[in-house]
């Protein structure tokens, strides 16, 4: 169980622009919250998803010249919640995957406990869910 401190901030949030290198950015920076979180139960789960609901909002979500943001929630008992806010329209659903791609929603689906998509103006927020991220029941 984790004890939280006063001195550990329970929400992290990070910008990031419309390139590449910002998926493996962006795993980083949630790799280091959850370490200074204390979350290693599902810490993989966790940063497959950030992967790719990042990558998602780089290739479908960030027009030119735009960038997401990527916030993460550590709320009580154990719950962690993933965001990733973009500028792109859309409704992004769970597809067959087409090939080498398509399939980021899929493994979204299966690792996380829950996840959807809400709204912002412009754009939309993808988040997902993992409520034993403590290691507790």
């Amino acid at each position: 169980m984790i004890a939280m401190s006063d001195h550990i901030p329970s929400f992290r949030e990070a910008f990031y622009r419309r390139e590449r290198r910002s998926v493996p950015l962006a795993r980083d920076f949630a790799r280091k919250a959850l370490a200074d979180w204390g979350l290693d139960t599902r810490a993989d789960d966790v940063l497959v998803c950030v992967s790719e609901l990042a990558t998602n909002a780089l290739l479908h979500g960030v027009p030119p010249g735009r960038g997401y943001r990527l916030h993460l929630y550590l709320e009580r008992p154990g719950t962690l919640r993933v965001e990733v806010h973009d500028s792109g329209d859309g409704t992004p659903r769970v597809r067959e995957p087409a090939g080498e791609s398509g399939r980021g929603l899929l493994l979204v689906d299966a690792l996380a406990d829950r996840w959807g998509v809400g709204e912002r103006d412009p754009g939309k927020i993808v988040w997902c869910e993992f409520t034993d991220a403590a290691g507790e029941s």
